[in-house]
């Protein structure tokens, strides 16, 4: 038996694997930080043969909560991710599982790896609406890549939609995969009508440093970079550094941050309501959003979600933030499950990529529902 990390986001510690029936595994920390949350190892082994594999420690983990109701994924083709039977005790997380096969790779969340992502941003550049820049380098010499995507002209919008500022939300990149996609379809009439209105700005990871390490939620250097969007610097946050410095040579009329969320098994949204500049106009271009995407799909829902900051007491070193209050634009934070969508329940692979995907291409319909207004 054989238990691996060294690879493209894996994330784990062996602390003993004597038998199938006791594997005993720790998370290993994001670099220079205390946040631990992701994982993603691969089990070689004898298959049809029951193994618990024992994560412990995660009361001290990032988000405790996230751990109740949860269950991992599991794949052996590293393309089709299900679910896997899962127990939480409050401090140790034990996968039920009889692999099928010699070796079987378990995570968090579906990985998005960072081949996938330059895939991604290839395959994007090739359409003729869509230019690939490069920004700058991250602290790990990685890139920083936007896709400008339709012909900017001073009268369009300015349109610009990032994820994976926490490298362990994979769901996030999936969903611009998704929302790519359709964007980029010559043959779908949202994408011709966006285009007449908009320009769209896509960093489809903000963190590739976190996302190749195996990081949950920082950097390279243990910053979280969605509290450095106040003062961002090239020698700890050059993410948030460049896309800010982007941001201000474009303008912007509308920002999406797409993030995952631990705990809550939902679809939502988290506005700016607490930013100084909050306005009537905003409120009601995030209700407009908010109801065309409720309307399009029954994925979304603004029932549940965090609690709304008061008048001027937002963190303003929140990208959604910090973006909505500067611009005076349309900020969201966009937030999906790691666990499933407790109101559309998938007992064998809850919340997945192939819904983030689709929430992706819908997302597109709630944009263009704000569009003539903002």
């Amino acid at each position: 038996m054989r238990i691996s990390c060294n690879f493209d986001s894996g994330n784990i510690q062996v602390i003993s694997a004597e038998a199938p029936e006791n594997i005993q595994l720790r998370i290993k920390k994001d670099h220079q930080s205390d946040f631990y949350q992701w994982f993603h190892f691969r089990l070689e082994s004898t298959p049809m043969v029951n193994h618990r594999l024992h994560i412990v420690d995660l009361a001290k983990s990032a988000y405790p909560e996230g751990w109740k109701g949860y269950q991992a994924v599991a794949s052996y083709d590293r393309q089709e991710w299900f679910r896997v039977d899962c127990e939480f005790d409050g401090d140790r997380l034990t996968i039920d599982h009889t692999p099928e096969f010699d070796t079987t790779y378990y995570a968090y969340f579906a990985p998005y790896s960072y081949e996938r992502h330059l895939d991604l941003l290839a395959w994007a550049q090739t359409s003729f609406d869509c230019k690939l820049t490069h920004l700058g380098e991250t602290l790990d010499g990685r890139d920083m890549s936007l896709l400008t995507i339709g012909h900017e002209e001073p009268n369009k919008k300015k349109v610009w939609i990032i994820a994976r500022q926490h490298p362990g939300e994979t769901m996030a990149e999936w969903l611009i995969e998704g929302l790519l996609e359709r964007l980029l379809d010559e043959d779908d009439g949202l994408a011709r009508a966006l285009f007449e209105q908009a320009v769209f700005y896509v960093v489809p990871n903000m963190n590739p440093d976190g996302a190749a390490r195996g990081h949950l939620r920082t950097n390279a250097k243990g910053i979280n970079l969605n509290r450095e969007w106040a003062h961002p610097s090239m020698e700890n946050s050059p993410e948030v550094f460049l896309v800010s410095k982007k941001m201000q040579e474009t303008g912007v009329d509308m920002f999406l941050d797409v993030h995952g969320d631990e705990a809550l098994p939902y679809n939502f949204v988290a506005g700016g309501e607490g930013t100084p500049n909050y306005n009537d106009k905003i409120a009601h271009l995030e209700q407009t959003f908010k109801q065309t995407l409720m309307a399009v799909t029954p994925e979304f829902q603004d029932t549940y979600g965090y609690p709304k900051d008061k008048p001027g007491e937002a963190n303003l070193t929140v990208g959604s933030n910090a973006v909505g209050n500067t611009y005076h634009c349309l900020a969201y934070t966009l937030e999906m499950p790691f666990k499933d969508n407790a109101d559309l329940p998938d007992a064998a692979y809850g919340w997945s990529p192939a819904r983030s995907k689709r929430l992706g291409e819908d997302v597109l319909v709630a944009i263009h529902a704000v569009l003539n207004q903002l």
